[in-house]
């Protein structure tokens, strides 16, 4: 699994001209599931990110997490996560999931995320085509691959 998390002041995601989730001081994270992906892999990166020390506590250091400050956090399906550029100019997306794969395996992370922060995360729907607006603060926007552990 992949994901792109971001530091928001604010994020939402639209469908179709109705907005369907937002939040505000929290974490925006973007998912790509890819074939090789399993619940350890949900597990693992729901405990990172929920744990992850990148909100500055009361000196201004970079030392606090979405649970230490109670923040909100919202989870987007995004494919394109696992797009290759290596050759020619249009992306390939050989190794993102099939909705097959994909869709319990992103539930599942939902779900342990909610299990882990101990609140309801918004969520985005996976497949649909969405518009994703946020405020991005700092900014801080942190790369995490499941399959690079050490």
């Amino acid at each position: 699994m992949r994901t792109l998390i971001q530091r928001v002041t604010r994020a939402s995601v639209t469908i179709a001209g109705q907005e369907t989730a937002a939040i505000g001081k929290g974490l925006l994270v973007l998912v790509g599931i890819e074939d090789a992906d399993t619940i350890d892999d949900v597990r693992y990166l729901s405990q990172k990110i929920t744990s992850l020390r990148i909100f500055d506590d009361s000196a201004g250091v970079m030392n606090l997490s979405l649970k230490d400050i109670s923040g909100e956090l919202c989870v987007v399906s995004q494919f394109t996560l696992h797009a290759s550029t290596r050759r020619g100019n249009r992306p390939s997306y050989i190794r993102a999931a099939r909705p097959e794969v994909a869709v319990p395996l992103y539930e599942a992370f939902i779900a342990q995320l909610t299990a882990d922060l101990g609140r309801p995360v918004q969520t985005g729907t996976f497949g649909a085509m969405m518009q994703v607006a946020l405020c991005n603060d700092g900014p801080v926007t942190i790369w995490m691959d499941s399959k690079e552990r050490s």
